[in-house]
């Protein structure tokens, strides 16, 4: 945020006592599962969704559940989605509060839960990188998504524009040299997810 970020993209999990906790990887080491551990016996470099959230104020944060077939710890229940979608809502608006958050995920289903759960909360399908990103804009808008989130090598002017006809924002991610960040610029995207932020900053003149 220092750096002049609009916000920040973060992974929720489910830990073994039903715990929302931030971790990308479903593994905390080589061989222990998150949702195998108790919230509180994870270390603590390990956040809450809570405690994240509430170090986000002011910031756009993208919470991305990690809750896909044939990934460790995945729930078809989809109870991490409610979950997160109460969370989220609860957060927004108060002292110590993200100014905005969107809630995303690989898996259409999940974010059918969340919208079930919480219809104000806004909701992002992301996009693998092996996925065609122009039928993903019929599951986006399937599952009531607002976004649109591809791969950057995915992204050009013809699915920008497919997209905002159809009201649904893009925001590009794995974007981080100038290259990706100048072509990404080029097709009109609304946002980028990146590990570089002054490169962007300055591409996109802001810098």
């Amino acid at each position: 945020m220092q750096a002049g970020a609009d916000g920040v993209e973060l992974d929720v999990r489910r830990s073994a006592d039903g715990v929302a906790v931030v971790h990308h990887d479903p593994n905390l080491d080589e061989e222990t599962p998150i949702h195998e551990i108790e919230a509180a016996a994870l270390p603590g470099w390990v956040p809450t969704l809570e405690q994240a959230l509430s170090a986000c104020t002011g910031a756009v944060v993208d919470v991305e559940i990690k809750n896909s077939p044939g990934e460790a710890g995945y729930d078809p229940a989809q109870q991490l989605a409610g979950e997160v979608a109460a969370m989220v809502a609860d957060s927004v608006g108060g002292a110590r509060a993200p100014a905005a958050v969107l809630v995303s995920c690989f898996w259409p289903a999940t974010l059918e839960a969340v919208r079930r759960a919480r219809t104000d909360v806004p909701t992002g399908l992301l996009v693998l990188p092996a996925f065609d990103a122009v039928a993903a804009l019929e599951h986006a808008e399937q599952c009531g998504a607002r976004v649109l989130l591809p791969f950057r090598l995915q992204v050009d002017a013809e699915l920008v524009d497919n997209a905002h006809r159809r009201s649904l924002s893009v925001v590009a991610w794995g974007v981080d040299d100038d290259a990706e960040l100048a072509s990404a610029a080029r097709a009109g995207v609304d946002g980028v997810v990146t590990d570089c932020v002054h490169r962007a900053l300055a591409v996109f003149g802001r810098a």
